[in-house]
């Protein structure tokens, strides 16, 4: 299939353009959460001819993800499937001329240090603060830029940050939402989600295509039910103290990603551990566990699911596990050593 002719209409657009359409397929963008917005994103940038594109997850598709989540079937769901598989293989069939690479783990330090020196932008969508402020850093500290984004409810939040030119996350803190409210709690609706998308994509086709002067500049916030909208210039709010961005940064949320060994997922009853030092394969503990007559097992290429009364237990093949039906780390403990020794 000819490149020319599929990125016509986008190279028509005069601020791209046929130079703006080499840049973009030149360039590597890395989403960390193959979720909602990182679904969204992924699409929009592949159909935009994106030359790579690196996912990062490390959750699974379950059906409440459909509603929202655009690149995921039902069969996906009824497998587990792995979202950044479910969602490199969807993306494969969209556009096979882009690069798609899945990651199936956490966005920890080590990991996102590994890939920034090969990265162009970073578009957060995440759902857990920990993780951006880890992202804020790595930014920082390779001088790669990044799009914020959230969405909760019919509300959804997006800037741009670009090292060297505008503050930080760790600036803009004070700044932000703090009432907890997480899609598992308050709900989203779907055009809030594609709003924050068609904000951070656009934002991506500029830096992208050499078009930085158009950046917005601004935090920019909606409510699309309550028909509210709000922009907040934020070149002043640049602290120089900051931890992350300042001459005397420190770069302290590298260190505590590094340290983090468990981790309450967002609103989902559900606590992420990963253990230290290796595990026995998925085979080899479902062979264990198989004569256990009072266990449900079920399993993919991907990840064993180990269902205990109330408690399940989802292991993936990098050791880590999710332990459904609990937020409390110590029980979600209990419950991962009472199998896995």
């Amino acid at each position: 299939m000819s490149g020319t002719n599929r990125y016509h209409r986008q190279t028509l657009f005069e601020p791209i353009g046929e130079t703006g359409q080499d840049r973009l397929m030149e360039s590597h963008v890395l989403i960390v959460g193959a979720g909602a917005l990182g679904s969204g994103s992924a699409e929009a940038l592949v159909r935009a001819g994106i030359g790579k594109l690196t996912l990062i997850d490390r959750d699974y598709v379950e059906e409440s993800n459909l509603q929202r989540q655009q690149l995921f079937s039902e069969q996906d769901a009824y497998e587990k499937l792995p979202k950044a598989i479910g969602a490199k293989n969807r993306l494969n069939d969209i556009n096979s001329m882009v690069e798609v690479e899945a990651i199936m783990a956490d966005a920890g330090a080590d990991l996102l240090s590994e890939l920034a020196p090969a990265i162009d932008l970073i578009i957060d969508a995440t759902d857990n603060f920990d993780i951006r402020l880890l992202v804020n850093d790595i930014s920082q500290k390779f001088e790669v830029p990044w799009i914020y984004g959230a969405c909760v409810a019919g509300y959804g939040m997006t800037f741009t940050i670009i090292p060297g030119h505008t503050p930080c996350l760790q600036c803009l803190q004070e700044y932000l939402p703090s009432s907890g409210a997480t899609c598992d709690s308050a709900g989203v609706i779907q055009p809030a989600v594609q709003h924050v998308v068609s904000y951070q994509v656009t934002e991506a086709m500029k830096l992208l295509t050499g078009n930085r002067a158009q950046i917005s500049g601004k935090l920019i916030a909606f409510d699309l039910w309550k028909n509210e909208h709000m922009e907040m210039e934020i070149e002043k709010l640049k602290k120089p103290d900051c931890s992350s961005c300042s001459d005397n940064r420190t770069y302290s949320h590298l260190s505590y990603g590094n340290q983090t060994k468990t981790t309450v997922m967002c609103g989902r009853d559900t606590v992420q551990i990963r253990p230290q030092g290796n595990m026995a394969s998925l085979s080899e503990v479902a062979e264990k566990l198989r004569s256990n007559k009072n266990l449900h097992l079920s399993w993919n290429p991907y990840l064993l699911s180990i269902q205990d009364g109330d408690f399940r237990i989802v292991l993936f093949q990098d050791g880590r596990a999710l332990v459904h039906g609990t937020m409390d780390e110590m029980e979600a403990k209990n419950v991962y050593y009472r199998y896995m020794g």
